[in-house]
């Protein structure tokens, strides 16, 4: 199994070269809700966790927010950095490259909130992202947002493909790790729950949650 989930960097690598515009320009729907309620909270430093093409990371940076976007992909990394050049936005967006199985490279306390789309659903087994739970825990400032959407088990793809271990499955060539709600309520540890609500993306349409966590 862990062959299988090592090769998702390539695959996903490959996929930014063959599909530069794969998730559109628009910002998601998580990403707008989020822009809101870190506006409310006065929130400044963002860090966004596999950020992708950039289409979140640049809505973040033209609401007013300084953005640490980290990809495990080097083609993604070198496109938001070369659209927030175009785009004037060198001075909110920072790119780096980093593989989140291992610990975040970022001092304690130092961000206000995290945001991520879809990276917790991605080949992660639930011992990793327990670990990058606390990770996150440890650099946002005491009371920092963490908000993540997740694939749910009501999604269509779930249980079809090539089953990968624990609530993972392989469709077309991509992993996926689907949440339930005790796997929110797992992975919640140090935060308080504020939020879990469902959406639907795309053409599936994919079934989503959104969580909204505090720091405690």
């Amino acid at each position: 199994m862990k062959d299988a989930l090592d090769s998702q960097r390539s695959h996903w690598q490959k996929t930014f070269i063959q599909k530069p515009e794969m998730f559109g320009n628009q910002p998601s729907q998580p990403a707008r809700l989020s822009a809101e309620l870190f506006a409310r909270e006065g929130i400044n430093r963002i860090l966004e966790l596999g950020g992708g093409q950039g289409r979140d990371t640049l809505y973040f940076a033209n609401a007013g927010f300084r953005i640490q976007m980290l990809d495990y992909s080097d083609s993604a990394v070198a496109a938001v950095t070369q659209k927030a050049r175009q785009q004037d936005l060198s001075g909110s967006i920072t790119a780096l490259c980093h593989d989140i199985r291992a610990p975040l490279p970022f001092d304690d306390a130092s961000f206000d909130a995290c945001y991520s789309h879809m990276l917790y659903c991605m080949a992660l087994t639930t011992a990793e992202l327990e670990f990058l739970s606390a990770e996150v825990r440890r650099v946002l400032r005491p009371q920092g947002l963490h908000i993540y959407t997740v694939r749910h088990t009501g999604d269509p793809d779930y249980g079809t493909g090539i089953h990968r271990g624990e609530d993972m499955y392989e469709n077309n060539g991509f992993i996926v790790h689907f949440f339930n709600h005790e796997k929110v309520g797992r992975l919640a540890k140090g935060y308080k729950i504020l939020t879990v609500d469902e959406f639907e993306e795309g053409k599936l349409p994919r079934k989503l949650f959104v969580v909204t966590l505090r720091k405690e």
